[in-house]
Order: structure tokens, then sequence, then C-alpha cells
């Protein structure tokens, strides 16, 4: 009984420090830089780089409710009808289950969509399942931040 409680207490010592400032796993890493790349491929009009971020089965759905596939996606971007000036992430936060991780957070956009300005800050949730050994998005969904009363 000694001996499970003195383990017990080693394993809160050991573990507790990182659980509690919140240290991502390398899994989780990984999914935050998948993250900025995904900011730069944006930015950079980088339709090659979206074709192998996005799965086949990709969705987006935008603020206004609006689904987008992943060909709609690249090709918006390819074509500038959809055009990211600035993007700052912030509040991110990401977890995996198994091969499943999901990021969630808050961007700071300057942009505009088919020539209409969409800048703002907007709150968003990235699915991603990891195939032959990289992470790919399969949905993604962004909500307007707005002022409370």
């Amino acid at each position: 009984m000694k001996l499970t409680r003195t383990f017990l207490w080693l394993a809160i010592i050991v573990f507790a420090p990182a659980t509690l400032a919140g240290n991502p796993t390398k899994a989780e890493q990984e999914l935050l830089a998948v993250e900025d790349a995904w900011v730069a491929a944006w930015i950079n009009f980088d339709s090659a780089a979206l074709e192998k971020l996005y799965a086949t089965e990709y969705l987006s759905t935008g603020a206004n409710g609006h689904a987008v596939t992943r060909d709609e996606d690249i090709a918006s971007t390819r074509n500038h009808e959809w055009v990211v000036k600035a993007m700052k992430l912030e509040d991110m936060s990401a977890h995996v289950y198994g091969n499943v991780g999901v990021v969630t957070g808050e961007n700071n956009v300057t942009a505009s969509s088919k020539g209409e300005d969409v800048s703002g800050a907007y709150r968003f949730t990235d699915v991603f399942v990891k195939r032959d050994g990289r992470w790919q998005c399969v949905a993604t969904q962004a909500t307007r931040v707005t002022k409370q009363p």
C-alpha cells in the first residue's frame, strides 16, 4: 500500500506540472504547426499546399452557414477570390484522439471573399485525420465573433 501511495505521489509530481502548464504533446504541436502552414498557404495563394492539407472529403462551413468543398475552396484561393492579407491565430488548443485531431482557436483576419471585405475575428474548429504520416483537414467551421452587449 505504501509503495502504491508513493508511486501515485511520484506520478503527480512528475506529470502534473506538464498537464497544468498545458504543454502540448508532439502530435498536438504538429497540429498547431499545420495551422500555421495553412495560414501561409492562404496568404501565398499556394493551392498545392492546400491540396496536401485538405482530405478528399474536406468540407468548410463558413460564418455565413454556406458549405464549401475541397475543390471549391482550393479554386477560390487559386483564382484569388479568397484573399488573405494577414491572419493572426490566437487562443489555440489542440487535442488528439488516436488518429483524429481537433484544433480550436480564434483567428483575426484581414481578408476578402469575391471582393467583399470579410475581415474580423472568427472562432474556429478544425478536425484532422492522420493519414500516410501527415495530418489532413476533413472539416472546418468558423463563426464570427461579435461584441457582447
